[in-house]
């Protein structure tokens, strides 16, 4: 799983609490990078043996992580940005964000309900949207 605009890594720690093996936050800002590592930890600490999710922190603008990542497939893809991001940034998120993805991949993009919805690059399906209060989900897969 990878947790992109991951604050305080909330999202990609839930996952991890829940089977997820091994799970990638990145965040920009110094203070809420070592508040995820500090998270990291405590959740990495709270399995034993081979349970024990494999929990990185990168400290990182999501747009450099993306463009240097290599090797590295994820079966989920969380963005949550900021929302004074614009469209254009979170499209060109998105289209960076496909090389990732591991075949059947999911991604999903959290936001104001107030925003539009993202422009998918051509690689995604969307599958659904959710609104919950004041935002809504997204979720689309990589296409076969």
């Amino acid at each position: 799983m990878l947790d992109l605009y991951a604050g305080s890594g909330a999202l990609g720690l839930e996952a991890a609490s829940r089977g997820a093996a091994e799970v990638a936050l990145v965040e920009k800002h110094p203070q809420a990078a070592q508040v995820a590592a500090r998270n990291a930890k405590l959740v990495e600490g709270s399995f034993r043996g081979e349970d024990r999710p494999r929990v990185t922190v990168a400290r990182s603008s999501v747009q450099h992580y993306l463009e240097t990542a290599s090797g590295d497939r994820f079966d989920i893809v969380m963005l949550d940005p900021p929302y004074d991001l614009s469209d254009r940034a979170l499209a060109a998120d998105l289209a960076l964000v496909e090389a990732l993805l591991a075949p059947g991949g999911v991604v999903m993009v959290e936001r104001s309900i107030r925003a539009p919805e993202p422009q998918w690059p051509t690689s995604l399906e969307r599958l659904r949207e959710k609104r919950y209060g004041e935002t809504a989900v997204w979720w689309a897969e990589l296409r076969s």
